[in-house]
């Protein structure tokens, strides 16, 4: 996955809020983009731009790895991971290391670090780390993949 570092300019602001469907609350930088160019993890401020905490470093903004993260939380995929023993310290990890990164909160702002808020976050903050346990857990279950056009590109037309 190509990374990216610095301020956005106009165009990944731009791209960023088309994806999401939204202008992004927090100042941010492109942490990993997919094939096509476009962003596909976005890496948050602590702080939004009102200066309130932005409990989430990493946002997920390809639509199609989000989707297919969606697909897996409501098929049961967060009380899974929180379930399955053999990810508890892998998931504890994760929240001790976004926490240290990113002003004392653990990923997606959970209040307990045993629990798993949304695998969004967590697939985000592992793919802007460069690969997790808990990445590849959601990964192998979600079934990834990028798809055959940018989520920006015009529909085809039939």
């Amino acid at each position: 996955m190509a990374r990216s570092a610095g301020s956005p300019p106009s165009s990944d602001r731009e791209a960023v809020a088309a994806l999401i469907g939204r202008e992004p609350l927090a100042g941010f930088e492109v942490a990993v983009r997919c094939p096509f160019g476009a962003p596909a993890v976005v890496r948050n401020r602590p702080r939004d731009e009102r200066g309130r905490p932005f409990p989430t470093r990493a946002w997920l903004t390809c639509r199609a790895l989000a989707e297919a993260v969606s697909r897996l939380e409501a098929a049961g995929g967060v009380r899974l991971l929180e379930s399955d023993e053999a990810m508890r310290e892998h998931v504890l990890a994760a929240h001790r290391r976004h926490a240290a990164l990113h002003d004392g909160h653990r990923v997606a702002g959970s209040g307990d670090p045993r629990h798993v808020k949304c695998l969004h976050a967590h697939l985000a903050f592992a793919l802007d780390e460069g690969g997790s346990p808990v990445g590849d857990w959601i990964g192998e279950r979600a079934v990834l993949a990028w798809p055959q056009r940018c989520c920006l590109a015009a529909p085809e037309r039939s």
